[in-house]
């Protein structure tokens, strides 16, 4: 791990107030980082001080023992909420390649480690102050309280899934009894092959707990006329989601965005892209909201503005033209933004922020969109038109 340059009277009031994290145990090579930084760590690793209280996220894959290639495993991580002074204490369980954090409950264990930390500083590496701002930045509206509710029971965000069959189908009498095709005969076509394969889903415990987005986007009872509107304006959609995820705190939507794009970012989790998309597009297309929740729009100018810099190129590149994801969503976002019920500062800023995004990377909010057609919307099979 790299030293930072700092001034030593700065150091040691960091060192004596910042939290430690003691990762004992973890084979030189393992990539870890704390936030917005990893390494590789080397053989006299012991763990992490000087970290500033409040939310980090501790991620880490394993590598291959020397003289057998250079690979890593897939990344896994943790949001850990650390306080002033506080100690945790992990070793690293070789056979599940994972930090194994029980013996932060021994109170004894914990106490000894206090008592002998100035011994144990030379194996610290320093947190990495130089992207404490960054890291802030795009985690300012996570609380405690919300990274727990949304991060896997298990406690570990992974980027690739444990995924286990939908149904167990030991035999082909198990795939005759559920109408499966039989798994002993010759494909004939890639679609008979696919669907010869299992159904799979995540080992329960281990998967994201976003807000489920609504599927319907309309009130019960709707009319024709009615459901096309709120196909266009997401608004009740919007409502339905604060109210059952979010109902005492509505700006948590805000962090559950900030969320889904830490897991994408630094996790490698592709759920948590696809999540802040969809959150995104719900957000960005609610004209109705847009004119009754002034703050969570101010808020989401914001956290987009911090987000936007930070995506990886190539990742950027498949936003921008897969569908035209990103500037569409954007450009209805700056139409309704742009109405006259729109509160002025909201309409002000967001001005100014579409300015600095047409700037930054020529993106064209005024060109029509290619497509211009109507809206074609399915009608439920309950209504008719008159």
């Amino acid at each position: 791990m790299a030293t930072v340059d700092m001034d030593p009277d700065v150091a040691r009031g960091l060192f004596e107030e910042g939290a430690t994290l003691v990762l004992l145990g973890v084979p030189a090579g393992t990539e870890l980082g704390i936030d917005y930084k990893s390494w590789q760590v080397g053989p006299r690793f012991r763990g992490v001080k000087m970290i500033p209280p409040g939310l980090h996220f501790l991620h880490y894959s394993s590598s291959n023992a020397a003289g057998c290639g250079s690979e890593t495993g897939p990344r896994t991580g943790l949001f850990l909420t650390l306080k002033p002074r506080e100690i945790l204490l992990a070793n690293w369980d070789p056979k599940e390649e994972d930090m194994d954090f029980s013996a932060s409950q021994n109170q004894e264990e914990v106490a000894r480690v206090r008592a002998g930390l100035h011994d144990l500083d030379p194996f610290l590496g320093p947190y990495p102050y130089e992207v404490l701002r960054k890291w802030v930045s795009l985690t300012d509206k996570v609380s405690h309280e919300l990274a727990s509710r949304l991060q896997p029971l298990s406690g570990r965000v992974c980027a690739f899934s444990d995924v286990i069959p939908e149904v167990q189908l030991t035999h082909t009498k198990d795939r005759v009894e559920q109408n499966l095709p039989r798994n002993d005969t010759e494909c004939q076509s890639m679609k008979e092959g696919l669907d010869k394969l299992p159904k799979m889903k995540p080992r329960e415990g281990t998967e994201l707990r976003f807000s489920s987005i609504p599927k319907k986007t309309y009130p019960p009872g709707s009319t024709p006329a009615q459901i096309t509107q709120c196909s266009m304006d997401l608004s009740y959609a919007l409502d339905i989601l604060l109210e059952q995820n979010h109902q005492q705190q509505p700006l948590d939507v805000l962090g559950e965005l900030q969320f889904a794009f830490v897991c994408f970012l630094i996790g490698n989790v592709y759920e948590g892209f696809e999540h802040w998309k969809r959150l995104l597009a719900l957000l960005c297309r609610s004209e109705e909201a847009m004119r009754r929740r002034k703050d969570l729009y101010l808020g989401l100018i914001a956290v987009l503005y911090h987000q936007l810099g930070e995506i990886p190129p190539d990742f950027f590149v498949d936003i921008v033209s897969q569908d035209n994801f990103l500037t569409s969503t954007l450009q209805d976002f700056f139409q309704f933004a742009s109405g006259p019920e729109v509160d002025g500062t909201l309409r002000k800023r967001a001005e100014k922020f579409k300015a600095h995004l047409t700037k930054k990377f020529h993106w064209d909010f005024e060109a029509d969109p290619d497509d211009c057609e109507p809206v074609v919307v399915k009608l439920p099979d309950d209504v008719t038109l008159e």
